[in-house]
């Protein structure tokens, strides 16, 4: 019989293979490649996700492998925009394309245009146009739309880019700058002297590496990829075997890190559409359901950052211009209030604020300014700011 885990055990496991429980000494790149990519559709989230990861963490170092190549920003799992390296970017964009054809057979603003698309013919019409340089998706559109006068411009740039591994390119992504979206073939771009060629069961060894132990769900939740019990069966033989407290199912690699479910966990700022927030199915193990609702409450699909105390979502944070605001969602002691106020200042720093604010709260301050607890458990300023 498989041994059942407590939530608190798969928190502290989860966090030891993310990286938050430490943070690690290890490069940007290594980062990347170990967490197979960081959710990336916010152009800077993926910085604030390896800023919470890892020692010495500087983001012009990760924007300079963006301008170099060695990293991209592509469509990958669940078919949305992941930042990945270079090393990883097409055989990633391979195993997971099954989910751009169904959208391309399913998309309601395009599908109807794309009917009867000989999606051959576009993919050579489209590599041809993108081997000339970038493109924003509107260019390539019309000038796609010089050999199918018939279908808008703005459909045809759509099926490019779930044909073919596009990526964007700098300055888009890269801190500090700003640009327009630009799409390129990764083949012309990327510097990856060995590109890694990927099995599913290899996605799968990558992904019980960096979020197990896991699920058949929780794995096709993170790819986005449909009907993975095959996969995960094929490794069975290689796997060790766990119950969630519900009962579900759990898979992970025999060596890979299972902390005592008493280790403490630090204070962290975890990113805006992190993947320990979207990369499972069960999401108890980092979140009960009404934080969960109210972190995910915001407009438009926007996920905030999040706050974790003990290991779990207990409130979020976002930064604009120079203020730093940290919610936490319930009466916090005046130790997590000072370490979350710690936190703040390092993230503050790692975004060159050093004259940054920080509001916990409802309570704003100057960076340097100490923090107290209210009545409420909230935290006050110790004065006013100056």
């Amino acid at each position: 019989m498989a041994e059942r885990l407590s939530r608190r055990a798969l928190n502290r496991a989860t966090l030891a293979r993310q990286w938050l429980l430490q943070r690690a000494g290890a490069t940007a790149i290594e980062a990347v490649e170990h967490l197979v990519g960081l959710q990336a559709q916010a152009p800077f989230a993926p910085y604030y996700g390896l800023w919470s990861r890892l020692e010495d963490f500087e983001a012009a170092t990760l924007g300079q492998a963006l301008i170099d190549g060695r990293l991209a920003r592509a469509v990958v799992m669940r078919g949305t925009l992941h930042l990945v390296s270079a090393r990883d970017c097409e055989s990633l964009r391979a195993l997971t394309q099954p989910i751009m054809d169904r959208d391309l057979r399913q998309n309601v603003e395009h599908r109807h245009a794309l009917v009867g698309l000989d999606h051959a013919r576009l993919r050579t019409a489209a590599s041809a146009v993108l081997a000339q340089g970038p493109l924003t998706p509107k260019e390539l559109g019309l000038k796609l739309h010089e050999a199918w006068p018939d279908i808008p411009p703005v459909s045809l740039a759509h099926a490019a880019r779930g044909l073919l591994c596009l990526v964007q390119t700098p300055p888009r992504g890269v801190w500090g700058q700003s640009g327009a979206t630009r799409l390129a073939l990764a083949r012309n771009v990327l510097r990856a002297h060995a590109p890694r060629p990927q099995t599913l069961a290899d996605l799968a060894r990558r992904f019980l590496a960096a979020f197990g132990p896991a699920s058949v769900r929780d794995f096709q939740t993170w790819s986005g990829l449909p009907r993975l019990h095959d996969t995960i069966d094929s490794l069975r033989a290689d796997l060790c075997s766990f119950e969630s407290e519900a009962g579900e199912p759990l898979f992970d690699l025999p060596d890979a890190p299972r902390p005592a479910e008493d280790i403490s966990a630090p204070v962290r700022l975890v990113a805006p559409f992190d993947n320990l927030l979207l990369g499972y199915a069960d999401r108890h193990r980092v979140m009960d359901d009404g934080i969960r609702k109210r972190l995910f409450a915001a407009k438009n699909g926007l996920i905030p950052g999040a706050l974790l105390i003990d290991g779990f979502v207990a409130g979020a944070w976002d930064l604009k211009a120079k203020t730093l605001s940290v919610t936490p969602y319930a009466k916090i002691s005046s130790a997590i209030e000072a370490d979350s106020a710690a936190e703040a200042r390092r993230l503050l720093d790692c975004a060159s604020l050093p004259d940054g604010r920080i509001e916990i709260g409802r309570a704003a301050c100057p960076k340097e300014v100490r923090f107290r607890p209210n009545a409420s458990g909230l935290p006050i300023p110790a004065r006013e700011p100056a």
